[in-house]
């Protein structure tokens, strides 16, 4: 069977099921494919810069009613335990993905998305549309596809997109805890090879996420021995971690992370959240920088669809450009921040630094994040 829509969204992350709620409640009619089931943890940071809340609030969606911790301030060490505490400049908000993704998911449902489980076989564009063959056995058609499909996709590579060509050294691990900390804070701490990032969550369980180098993770038998004999040279993870009770059955992890730019179109599919770029952990906002991207590529769509845009190549000509005259510098600052605290010695510098003028640690925030967006 061939079943028609406006636009379909493969992938059902944050990137993706915002631009499905957005885009159906204009009107539009809106297939999301996602190939895992609701409601699912994801290795993720959960922490969200305040910066999208208004748009987020436009589309009738309030974290906060689902137990967000709002976030007013930042401690960030070294990994040879300098540290310093600063507020966020905008805040943030902190919320699992188990808890935000599938609220989003219903809520896109109730605004008609029809969201359908099931893997993508395959992708095809001819005549000005698209042809998307699932496990479903059903083919789904389409004149607009958003491809939301993560860091790294099988899609990927049946696109054979170029960052698959470049070197993926970094690997990440996420779980949740049982424990004692700050409900407004969160800590973003350096350790030899990567770095930390600590916040509470919805259910007042401690969300721990580290991304480090695969080489010297690979040194130690598991994710135990490395904690304890990488992760808790830096005084404060282990104050939270060595205290703390895991509540997963185990951590999650996945690897080959790539920072690399990536190619905001490819064969005419507009990519969208980590399909389309990445910052950097340490800088923080990945969820954010998620959400914005689908405000931006749903606008520019709706403008399509109205009219307002003539052709198909002046909507990924525009959607290229404003992805990044928006995200490029955030990228670029990211990118640096993350190689010089990678440097124990430029890194005890900038600490020292920060420490005479505190000012500087909020303005390097600012570098990374954006401003409240409002408009949908």
């Amino acid at each position: 069977m061939t079943l028609s829509y406006d636009i379909i969204i493969v992938g059902g992350g944050l990137a993706g099921l915002v631009s499905a709620l957005n885009l159906s409640m204009k009107g539009e009619k809106v297939l999301l494919i996602e190939k895992h089931a609701y409601p699912k943890h994801k290795v993720c940071g959960e922490y969200i810069s305040q910066e999208v809340l208004p748009y987020l609030h436009s589309l009738d969606f309030d974290p906060y009613k689902f137990g967000a911790k709002e976030i007013k301030k930042l401690t960030l060490s070294t990994s040879s335990n300098l540290s310093i505490s600063s507020y966020l400049p905008l805040g943030g908000f902190s919320i699992s993905r188990y808890c935000i993704d599938f609220e989003l998911k219903k809520k896109a449902e109730l605004n008609g998305t029809h969201v359908l489980k099931a893997k993508v076989s395959g992708i095809k564009f001819h005549n000005e549309l698209f042809s998307v063959n699932t496990s479903s056995m059903d083919i789904y058609t389409a004149p607009l596809v958003i491809g939301a499909f993560g860091k790294r996709s099988n899609i990927d590579m049946k696109l054979n997109r170029a960052f698959l060509r470049k070197p993926s050294p970094f690997l990440a691990v996420k779980a949740h805890y049982k424990g004692v900390f700050p409900d407004d804070s969160v800590g973003l701490h350096n350790f030899e090879g990567g770095y930390c990032g600590i916040s509470k969550v919805e259910n007042n369980h401690i969300n721990i996420c580290y991304l480090m180098e695969a080489k010297i993770f690979n040194k130690y038998k598991n994710i135990r021995e490395f904690q304890e004999k990488v992760l808790y040279k830096n005084k404060l993870i282990k104050e939270v971690l060595a205290n703390s009770e895991l509540v997963f059955d185990q951590p999650l992890a996945i690897g080959n992370i790539c920072f690399s730019s990536k190619n905001l179109v490819e064969d005419h599919m507009l990519m969208c959240g980590d399909s389309a770029g990445m910052i950097h952990p340490l800088a923080g906002n990945g969820m954010g920088m998620a959400i914005r991207s689908a405000q931006m590529v749903s606008k520019l769509i709706l403008a399509y669809s109205q009219g307002e845009i003539k052709s198909r190549d002046e909507l990924e000509r525009v959607y290229s450009k404003t992805w990044k005259n928006e995200f490029g510098l955030r990228l670029k600052y990211g990118h640096i921040i993350a190689r010089l605290f990678r440097l124990r010695i430029i890194a005890d510098l900038i600490m020292r630094i920060i420490h005479i003028f505190p000012s500087v640690l909020p303005y390097i925030i600012t570098k990374t994040h954006g401003k409240p967006i409002l408009e949908h």
